[in-house]
């Protein structure tokens, strides 16, 4: 018989460096010296953003003026079975500090100096390390060198995830081309992923495959790779891309786009429905541009995928 959950509001506090703010559980508690997200139990008849609010000024003494809900993820203590509703923080008033003397330490994914740290969060730690822009390929439409550089702005800018998707180039051609963007990408720091084929992301290096929402919905098991992205446009797709266990999704079309004028599209209101306490980041697509991050963070989103914006800013 499963155990009911205990939903708790947890804060991935973040300054405008990245850094984000870890606390020590404290003594007398199950875990005590583990280090998690600032957070607590969402009360009876509380909703989590009150929790949220509620449960930082009592323990960091700090009032949120900005956060946006993100993922949730369900872990089982031994203690509990809990429900962990997490909330990126990006503005408050006051400076954090530990009103009952707990530790607490800002932290970045690229090199955690603190431990323990509670197992629920491992995920956490690997959706952190995605940035909020996602940038998708269209050399086919541009012309391959015009698109190398705009690649090369586009990174010198900090753009440091990439999915390389020419559907119209041949085996070979594609090969070359996926290999000169991961290269490329590879000297700024960013990540590359191959659309659709997981053999060609193993040739050129790249650091992961996009599964197209067809491909998504044949496989059974996450493919071999780093990092795996998938496409989705529907809730069945959304719970297939988290049964095989992918890192992230893109989900759209949100607003009407340029390939598909008049096309049928989710609208901001659905979009955020359909990722209500989804597991996984979600990057918005569809008619996206850099003004479209807000409203994205505020449905829900981790972030947006962009085809053409992204090359043009």
């Amino acid at each position: 018989m499963s155990r009911a959950r205990v939903l708790v509001a947890a804060a991935v506090i973040t300054r405008a460096d990245g850094r984000f703010l870890l606390a020590q559980r404290p003594a007398g508690k199950p875990y005590a010296g583990y280090w998690e997200f600032p957070g607590g139990k969402v009360e009876a008849g509380e909703s989590p953003e009150h929790a949220l609010a509620r449960e930082l000024h009592e323990e960091l003494g700090i009032d949120v003026t900005r956060a946006y809900a993100w993922i949730t993820r369900d872990y089982d203590y031994e203690h509990a079975a809990v429900r962990l509703r997490f909330f990126r923080v990006l503005d408050w008033r006051g400076e954090p500090h530990g009103k009952e003397n707990q530790r607490f330490a800002w932290q970045s994914v690229d090199q955690l100096t603190v431990s323990p740290v509670l197992p629920a969060n491992a995920p956490v730690f690997e959706a952190l390390r995605l940035p909020h822009i996602y940038g998708i390929s269209h050399a086919a439409e541009i012309g391959t060198e015009h698109f190398m550089s705009r690649l090369e702005n586009a990174l010198q800018r900090g753009l440091r995830l990439v999915q390389v998707r020419e559907k119209s180039l041949g085996e070979r051609d594609q090969v070359e081309f996926a290999k000169r963007v991961t290269q490329h990408a590879h000297r700024h720091g960013a990540r590359v992923l191959v659309n659709a084929n997981v053999e060609v992301a193993g040739r050129v290096g790249a650091d992961g495959v996009h599964l197209t929402a067809q491909q998504l919905m044949h496989f059974t098991r996450r493919p071999e790779c780093p990092l795996v992205g998938a496409s989705c446009h529907d809730e069945a797709e959304l719970r297939q891309a988290v049964a095989i266990g992918a890192d992230f999704v893109v989900l759209g079309p949100v607003q009407a786009t340029l390939s598909h004028p008049g096309g049928p599209v989710l609208g901001w209101a659905r979009f955020e429905r359909m990722i209500a306490e989804y597991t996984l980041p979600v990057y918005a697509l569809g008619g996206m541009c850099d003004a479209d991050l807000e409203r994205a963070w505020r449905a829900g989103a981790h972030g947006i995928a962009m085809m053409r914006s992204v090359w043009n800013s």
